[in-house]
């Protein structure tokens, strides 16, 4: 100990007492028994299973003020469907959606289709935009839509039964599942959208948003 305290320039009565100092106790108040509010939310999801935690805590939060009970925390009542998992999974489809193995081209055609808009100008002025649909294998323009206006949703629902029709004809399904690939506007990330191209047979598949192609470029480039 004296060896230490000189080469440390400490006193050794400190150093003794830091040495012997009890561990500190723990703050806060310990956590409480999450038995209850799990079978209180268990009940609750079983009626409405596509609550999510806010709508959950809310409805605590009035029984709670019915019977006189304290209201639960919204962090906690979080922490709790997340540890028993029953938050509701919407980012996982989305992500799920985003996979594809990078190359766009494919090497057969009816198995990868691909969607985006551009936009025209006008002598008067005004704009037209249209939205189109290829074969990202022979690259064949298989249908599109134009308006003077914004792309809808609607009229992505459109094209996607124009090009339907464009390769098989009068049908409700196509034979076989094809990826529809586009980027993430929100004409096609919607939900019934994306519930429509199911419906139909292709499969809802989108690109990395710019914003995270940036950031990967320049972490390539910084490790570089």
């Amino acid at each position: 100990m004296s060896a230490v305290s000189e080469a440390l320039g400490l006193a050794r009565p400190h150093l003794s007492a830091v040495r012997n100092r009890p561990p500190p106790r723990p703050r806060g108040r310990p956590p409480l028994p999450d038995a209850d509010l799990v079978a209180d939310i268990r009940a609750l999801v079983a009626d409405l299973p596509t609550y999510g935690y806010r709508r959950v805590h809310a409805l605590l939060r009035r029984q709670a003020e019915t019977t006189g009970r304290a209201s639960p925390n919204p962090k906690r009542v979080y922490r709790v469907m997340k540890v028993h998992g029953l938050l509701l999974q919407r980012d996982g489809e989305r992500r799920e959606e985003r996979r594809h193995d990078g190359r766009v081209a494919v090497d057969q055609r009816n198995t990868r289709w691909c969607s985006d808009g551009l936009e025209i100008a006008c002598d008067n002025g005004e704009k037209v935009r249209v939205a189109f649909a290829l074969d990202c294998c022979d690259r064949e323009a298989m249908g599109h839509v134009a308006t003077t206006g914004g792309i809808t949703a609607e009229d992505v629902r459109d094209l996607m039964v124009a090009t339907v029709e464009h390769r098989y004809g009068q049908v409700n399904r196509v034979p076989e599942p094809i990826e529809w690939l586009t980027d993430n506007g929100s004409c096609y990330t919607a939900r019934d959208t994306r519930a429509f191209a199911r419906d139909i047979g292709l499969i809802p598949r989108t690109t990395r948003s710019a914003a995270r192609s940036r950031t990967a470029w320049r972490r390539r480039s910084s490790a570089r």
